[in-house]
Order: C-alpha cells, then sequence, then structure tokens
C-alpha cells in the first residue's frame, strides 16, 4: 500500500471489515469506484490489482474491500444478503470519507452481482462496472441470474470474456433485451472469466487489460452526460 492509500476498518452490523482506498493517479479526483471481489478472491488478489491499476491510471479513485467471509480467512461466501449489506456499508463510509461527485460501484463476478442486484433495488449510485458477469453457474446455462437486470436504472459498462463459462454471450445478449437502462456490454475476444487469453488467440493478457482501460476510459468521458441523460436531465 502506498503512502497516499488509506486503509479502514469498516463497521457491517456489528462485525467489522477492511477496505482501501486508492487515489486516482490523474485526472478526474471526483470519481470513486467501489469495487468488489469475486466468490474465490479477495481485495488484493491479482485481479483486483489488475483492475485497479488500470482504472486509477485512467483517472478513477477506487475503493477496495474485504467481503465478511473472507476477512475471516476462510469459509464459503456469505448469503446474498450478507454480500449487499456489506457492499452497502463500504459505499456510506466512502461517501463520508471522500464526498465523491460521482459513485461507480461493481466489482469482479460475485461482486459485480452482488453490486449489480443494490443497483436494481434503488440502491443510491452513479453507475455500474462490472468485470465478468456471473450470468449463470458454469456449466448451467439454464439457470440464470438475469431477474434483476430490468430493474437497474443506471448506465452500465460490462466487460465479459467470449470464452466465460459463467456468461454465455447470446443468452446475455438475450437478457439484455429486456434492459432499458443504458448498459454497454464490451466483450474481450478470446478471454476466459478470469480475462486470461490463450495463445493461440494471438492476444495477450497485458492487451485484454488494455482495451480495458481504454474502454472505461471513454466511457468514463461520456458518463456524465449518460446520467444526465438518464435522470431527463441536461447539462448547463
Amino acid at each position: 500500500m502506498a503512502d497516499s492509500d488509506l486503509q479502514w476498518r469498516v463497521d457491517v452490523d456489528g462485525e467489522e471489515t477492511t477496505a482501501m482506498f486508492e487515489p486516482a493517479a490523474a485526472g478526474r479526483a471526483n470519481t470513486l469506484y467501489v469495487c468488489a471481489h469475486g466468490a474465490g478472491g479477495h481485495m488484493a488478489d491479482r485481479g483486483m490489482n489488475a483492475i485497479a491499476d488500470v482504472l486509477r491510471a485512467r483517472g478513477i479513485g477506487v475503493v477496495r474491500f474485504n467481503f465478511l467471509y473472507r476477512e475471516k480467512g476462510s469459509g464459503p461466501p456469505d448469503s446474498m444478503p450478507r454480500l449487499q449489506a456489506c457492499l452497502k456499508a463500504v459505499m456510506s463510509r466512502a461517501r463520508s470519507e471522500l464526498s465523491p461527485r460521482t459513485l461507480i460501484i461493481g466489482g469482479r463476478s460475485m461482486g459485480g452481482r452482488a453490486a449489480s442486484m443494490l443497483a436494481a433495488a434503488g440502491t443510491d449510485c452513479d453507475a455500474l462496472l462490472l468485470f465478468a458477469y456471473p450470468l449463470h453457474p458454469a456449466g448451467k446455462p439454464e439457470r440464470l441470474r438475469d431477474a434483476h437486470l430490468p430493474q437497474i436504472r443506471v448506465p452500465v459498462l460490462c466487460f465479459n470474456g467470449t470464452r466465460d463459462a459463467l456468461c454465455r454471450q447470446e443468452l446475455m445478449e438475450r437478457a439484455l433485451k429486456s434492459v432499458t437502462a443504458p448498459w454497454h456490454m464490451q466483450w474481450l475476444d478470446g478471454a476466459d472469466h478470469s480475462f486470461h487469453v490463450l495463445k493461440s488467440s494471438g492476444r495477450t493478457d497485458d492487451q485484454v487489460l488494455q482495451e480495458i482501460g481504454d474502454v472505461s476510459e471513454g466511457w468514463l468521458s461520456r458518463l456524465p452526460d449518460e446520467i444526465l441523460a438518464n435522470r431527463g436531465e441536461r447539462r448547463s
């Protein structure tokens, strides 16, 4: 952790977890992304580090945290209501500590799903940024996790790999037909659920991260107008 980073202890219904704020390298000082980890990960795993580095370089501050089960060091993931309670507690702490003008929530896989469900339920945020959304369990495409998606009302940027075993492309495209929020779906050619690509693809993992960064930067530049349009307003 760099000297400029801040680490917090966050209360979640009488328990505590760890959260960390990493400021943007430059640019949008008032834009903050609260990023939740996946089921098998933690706030400082390789994928989370990569996402944070890419986004901070594009001008967005990042808050990472551990869900309560991961903070304890072992055990299966918490129930979805408990995951959501933890994310909401971190969002509240981030707002009180940093007062961001624009608050984006999301995360990797399970963490992104928890954030999307909060947004669908009306939790106050400005946008969603999702990585490897788990549309269905691996090998069980009939068990879709899409029922809440039409209730989302904020702009969304979602990255999934075309080889993601938890998100068949045709099923996601079908699910998004019922979504009215401004949802940009970015398919990462040849990438799996961890955004890894095979050598035979002709791409490298670093090139996938570069694509994520470039697309995110473009989306962030348009986001203020998308937020206003979504609210039926115009920039003065």
